[in-house]
């Protein structure tokens, strides 16, 4: 930019390279120039951060017209009430279906409304917390229901938690008690005051069928949610009714109708499972139950999905990318499908569209503390040069503001960090009330109303929507859990053996995201991958396990003191400190070992290592069974990853496959269909000829 000064006072003149720069750009940076030269003129004395940037006209519409978002819903009302309007309305239609298992709104409301009257025994009533561990089931949606209609809050538990995590979850909740099956119950802390719904279900069915008629307003708690924290230990995010019903009740990113089908994909501890379970439940929809084994195995997923007619869902962006890799045509029966939980990948998208996309594909952004979601953007087309998708607008009755350190609103392009609010918000964190005066804040441009500081850096586009830049702070997604690098190098820095450690996380060469953790040894041992491996997995989820240990003499520094993360070395994908692996016995093994190097980007490997010892996980799984039937013919299961977790006992499993087959050719059967759901067709040669099946 260049500045002269002439008759008719500055005049300012800028050149740009028009292959980087809109003009449309350069002129609001100019007038952004302009209206901050004034502002220094006008009041000489005031603070930099002071000073407007924006014009009014600018103002108005990045802070009031892009957040009227004002929808009318049933504000004066809680979730289980509006369950029980539906049920009157439509007693005899379907609310959930689990594989063979139905439940009509009239039964849920009855078996809901028994376990409710029981809960009273244990004192539940408004802002108590109940724990819920069970899995997805009939049950679970019985169980969470009668939560709020005896007035409490649920709680999820992840019974495949570490029992240090879940004994955490328990104490700090304070939960009465905890309903859960039996089959669970021995993976759950001791003490654990478990009420279990298949065992003790006859006592349960002793009590009054009847609605209750219960004090419970829409402030209070609907559900406690635990997230990872940056102090070691998970924090609990509490919902309040209000911010259900907003979500999934006459909203503008999805239309629910008494036909639809909604997905439940997700686990209970998960905060998308609020629009699944409730987007069906209180628009007399069906929600349809889809179990883990079916979804992490992108065929049988695509296959469910049209035979259950399903017409909603969310996934993961991991998810929807591993589906998108296999069965790109996979939603095209689904009238909506949702994506989100971490930045959406473009080419994922671009071969969904290209190969019978569903009617609306949604890319769904929020934090828990938001309530799912808060603003959301249909993908109508994507650019073949494009390297983010947009997060879009914010939903009905939110609101997204871009604000600078000193709260000011940014203007249009210029990134800063994105503050939510509106009848969304979470009351805050469980027990911990100077984290929620930290991050939920006023908001300054409605009186009597908070903001959340999401840690997310975000632009406003010119045409109103948001594009999402990275983090602030140290805060990942790893496939669509919100994990803080803080708390896991707190746990890892209690090991004995190490004095320090710093975890980051790097894209390895296929462009996953990997957590690695960097550590200095407080004395000369050094401990073992398989060690430190073994110490996270008993005190962390697995989600949040890193993939490398990378010993260093001592951490890189920035000249200010602080760990220079951007310094750090590049594992590679070496395994460190392996003696004595256990090396491929035949071709099988061999192929495999190959296989799993590939997928998991680890060398070298054992047979006898453990796919998810090494890093593995569900979603890899899904590549290691696509890997597996292009070079076998053999497809398996993804359950069968879990059942034979190493090299060893993977290749039995496939030798027997192949034996099968030998056998079957033996009898003269050839296969010429090996997938689809209907009886096997046998035809035979009427001179004694060879048989085929499919």
């Amino acid at each position: 930019m260049v500045l002269q000064v002439t008759d008719r006072g500055l005049v300012a003149q800028a050149e740009y390279n028009s292959d980087l720069f809109e003009a449309a750009t350069i002129a609001r940076l100019l007038e952004h120039f302009e209206i901050l030269l004034e502002g220094i003129a006008e009041n000489p004395a005031r603070r930099l951060s002071e000073l407007p940037l924006l014009s009014e006209a600018e103002r108005r519409q990045v802070v009031v017209e892009w957040n009227n978002t004002r929808t009318e819903y049933p504000r004066e009302k809680c979730i289980h009430e509006l369950f029980e309007e539906q049920v009157q309305r439509a007693p005899n239609a379907v609310a959930v279906t689990f594989g063979k298992q139905s439940v009509t709104y009239e039964e849920l409301n009855h078996r809901a409304n028994r376990l409710a009257h029981y809960l009273q025994k244990y004192s539940v009533g408004p802002d108590v917390l109940v724990g819920i561990c069970l899995e997805r089931s009939v049950e679970m949606i019985v169980g969470m229901l009668a939560i709020l209609k005896a007035g409490g809050a649920y709680v999820p538990i992840e019974a495949t938690y570490p029992r240090e995590r879940l004994a955490f979850m328990l104490a700090d909740a304070g939960t009465p008690v905890l309903l859960t099956q039996q089959r669970l119950v021995a993976a759950l802390p001791k003490p654990a005051n478990a009420l279990c719904l298949d065992s003790d279900w006859e006592l349960i069915a002793r009590e009054s069928r009847e609605n209750l008629s219960l004090a419970v307003i829409p402030e209070n708690l609907a559900y406690v949610i635990y997230t990872s924290g940056s102090t070691g230990m998970p924090k609990g995010v509490a919902v309040p009714h209000r911010a259900v019903n907003r979500l999934v009740l006459n909203t503008n990113y999805i239309q629910f109708s008494l036909e639809d089908r909604v997905a439940q994909v997700s686990n209970a501890s998960f905060d998308a499972v609020t629009f699944e379970i409730w987007g069906a439940l209180l628009n007399g929809a069906t929600l349809v139950g889809i179990t883990r084994d079916v979804s992490l195995s992108p065929a049988d997923f695509a296959r469910e999905l049209r035979e259950q007619n399903i017409s909603a869902m969310f996934l993961t962006a991991a998810l929807f990318n591993q589906v998108a890799a296999e069965v790109p045509d996979a939603f095209a029966t689904v009238r909506t499908t949702m994506f989100g939980g971490e930045a959406g990948d473009p080419k994922s998208i671009a071969r969904v569209l290209k190969h019978k996309p569903p009617l609306h594909l949604v890319n769904g952004y929020g934090p828990t503390e938001n309530t799912t979601f808060s603003a959301c953007y249909e993908v109508k087309a994507m650019p073949d040069d494009a390297v983010t998708v947009p997060i879009g607008r914010p939903i009905s009755n939110s609101q997204c503001y871009i604000l600078d350190a000193h709260l000011n609103p940014v203007p249009i392009g210029v990134p800063g960090e994105l503050h939510v609010g509106g009848d969304g918000l979470a009351r805050g964190y469980w027990n911990r009330p100077q984290l929620t005066a930290q991050k939920f804040i006023e908001n300054p441009f409605q009186p009597d109303a908070r903001l959340y500081k999401t840690g997310d850096l975000t632009r406003w586009l010119p045409n109103g929507n948001i594009e999402f830049l990275g983090r602030l702070d140290e805060q990942v997604k790893i496939r669509g859990f919100r994990v803080e690098l803080g708390e896991i190098e707190s746990v890892l820095g209690r090991h004995p053996a190490i004095r320090e450690c710093v975890v980051a996380m790097r894209k390895d060469e296929n462009g996953r995201d990997r957590l690695l953790a960097y550590y200095v040894c407080s004395g000369k041992r050094v401990p073992s991958f398989e060690e430190l491996l073994r110490y996270l997995k008993e005190r962390l989820p697995d989600h949040m396990v890193p993939a490398a240990f990378v010993p260093l003499d001592a951490l890189p520094l920035t000249p200010n003191g602080k760990v220079d993360r951007k310094t750090l070395p590049e594992p590679g994908n070496g395994r460190p400190l392996v003696e004595g692996l256990a090396t491929p016995r035949d071709a099988v093994e061999l192929k495999l070992t190959e296989i799993w190097q590939n997928v998991l980007d680890v060398h070298p490997i054992g047979i006898e290592d453990k796919f998810f010892d090494l890093g593995g996980h569900s979603l890899l799984a899904i590549k290691l069974i696509a890997q597996i039937e292009k070079v076998f013919g053999r497809r398996l299961r993804v359950a069968t990853v879990f059942q034979a977790p190493t090299i060893e006992q993977l290749a039995a499993v496939i030798r027997e496959e192949i034996q099968e087959g030998s056998a079957l050719a033996g009898t003269s059967l050839v296969e010429i269909q090996s997938q689809g759901t209907r009886p096997p067709l046998f035809l035979v040669h009427g001179a004694g000829g060879g048989m085929f099946w499919g």
